[in-house]
């Protein structure tokens, strides 16, 4: 009977743990009406110190697979998936960057951790129209979420791991 109640309590604790959108939904929102292409490139240990150093972040992965908006003018721009841990769990994010290697906007996919450290969309919509340089960084450019301290900074690095690749294989605008 205590197994019982037990497992009925569990059952209507709610989940915290969401996907939020698809890929395929984040592409729509992406690239709405366009031609999308799916590239994938290899980064040489060179291109993952530039990188790195360029971010000033880790950059673990050499192999990189992203989405191109293609419109008759030519390219719209560039979709990026990352995932990484906040904390315990995992959260995945698409960053949309236009091809001077501005952001156009960041949308939450997944996260898996507790919604009480969820980020909303207003402070998604600080990213919006950012390059990759010094004031892209929690408590300079970007507010920090109280009590999502971990979520603020896990997003942040994340976004420049993004820009800092983008900048390796398209040539964008460097840190300054």
């Amino acid at each position: 009977m205590k197994k019982l109640a037990l497992l009925l309590l569990l059952c209507a604790l709610p989940a915290s743990a969401r996907v939020l959108l698809s890929q395929k939904q984040a592409l729509a929102l992406a690239f709405p009406g366009l031609a999308v292409e799916r590239r994938t490139a290899y980064l040489n240990p060179e291109q993952v110190k530039r990188a790195r150093e360029a971010g000033r972040v880790k950059v673990e992965s050499r192999v990189w697979t992203y989405y191109v908006g293609i419109s008759s003018k030519g390219v719209e721009g560039y979709a990026y998936f990352d995932t990484h841990l906040v904390r315990t769990m995992p959260e995945t994010f698409m960053a949309v960057v236009e091809p001077g290697g501005r952001l156009r906007f960041v949308e939450l996919l997944a996260f898996l951790e507790p919604d009480d450290y969820l980020p909303g969309p207003r402070w998604l919509g600080l990213f919006g129209g950012r390059r990759l340089d010094a004031d892209l960084m929690v408590r300079r450019g970007i507010r920090n979420i109280t009590g999502s301290s971990l979520t603020s900074q896990a997003l942040t690095d994340g976004v420049r791991r993004v820009l800092a690749v983008h900048a390796v294989l398209h040539g964008a605008e460097k840190v300054k």
